[in-house]
């Protein structure tokens, strides 16, 4: 059972976060955060994303707790014996995808996506790309207004809303989910080894332009993207034994 002696806390904007940060502080002390066993994050999914991103290459797990407008990856706020709570915390390992963009100047973005990378249209024009995966086309022209790649992490975010499926966290899956196809129509997406690599090519790019976005990172009239799952990038979730976050996706494939 791990012991976390040194804790930092951080806080979103949600009204009242940042005084429980304070309480949370007096009762159980602070450090920085580059010194902790372990963060913990008020606030919603958004800031736990903007953690992750904060801490990606420390290898220090971070414990949610909700207090926010969305915490599908926090638990449940209570500040009571909190440190019991973190000793019996289960943990989930969630790797990112990479992704590089290459814009119609021949330049190269890279950014990392812990929830998913969006490919979308700039302008009224539907977009139209072609896609292939591990080399291979599998996709010679879809027309839609984009197209998303999401880890098991993120498959119940954009990813669900654009009708892509609940991925379990433990499975070594990614999905490939269309988002409004009007061509072929009945494309509804794929789910693909979290060992491929997903290429993109953007047709007609200077008529149909395209961004590349990978969680908030966006990048403007793009050519292609290359888009793969990063192992070299471990990051660790906490939570609460009695619901974790496998627990929770297959809550969310039974809710109605």
């Amino acid at each position: 059972m791990p012991s976390y002696r040194k804790l930092a806390f951080v806080a979103s904007d949600h009204p009242g976060a940042d005084d429980e940060r304070r309480r949370l502080e007096q009762l159980y002390g602070t450090c920085p955060m580059e010194d902790a066993d372990l963060i913990v994050a008020l606030g919603g999914d958004g800031l736990m994303l903007e953690t992750l991103h904060r801490t990606m290459g420390l290898n220090i797990p971070i414990f949610g707790m909700h207090f926010g407008s969305i915490g599908f990856l926090m638990n449940r706020f209570d500040p009571e014996n909190l440190i019991e709570r973190l000793s019996a915390a289960l943990t989930t390992k969630l790797h990112p995808l990479k992704m590089e963009a290459t814009d119609r100047s021949g330049t190269v973005h890279s950014a990392i996506a812990i929830n998913e990378v969006s490919l979308l249209r700039q302008a009224a024009q539907a977009a139209k790309l072609e896609i292939a995966v591990d080399g291979r086309a599998r996709m010679d022209e879809l027309i839609c207004d984009g197209v998303l790649v999401a880890t098991p992490a993120g498959s119940t975010a954009y990813n669900l809303s654009a009708h892509g499926p609940i991925i379990p966290i433990t499975a070594s899956l990614l999905a490939l989910t269309p988002i409004s196809a009007f061509r072929p129509r009945r494309w509804r997406g794929a789910l693909i080894s979290n060992t491929a690599r997903v290429d993109i090519r953007v047709l007609e790019a200077d008529k149909r332009p395209v961004s590349a976005v990978a969680d908030h990172t966006e990048f403007r009239d793009i050519e292609r993207v290359q888009i793969c799952e990063d192992r070299s990038i471990a990051m660790h979730l906490l939570f609460d034994a009695d619901h974790g976050l496998d627990e929770r996706i297959l809550i969310e494939q039974f809710t109605p």
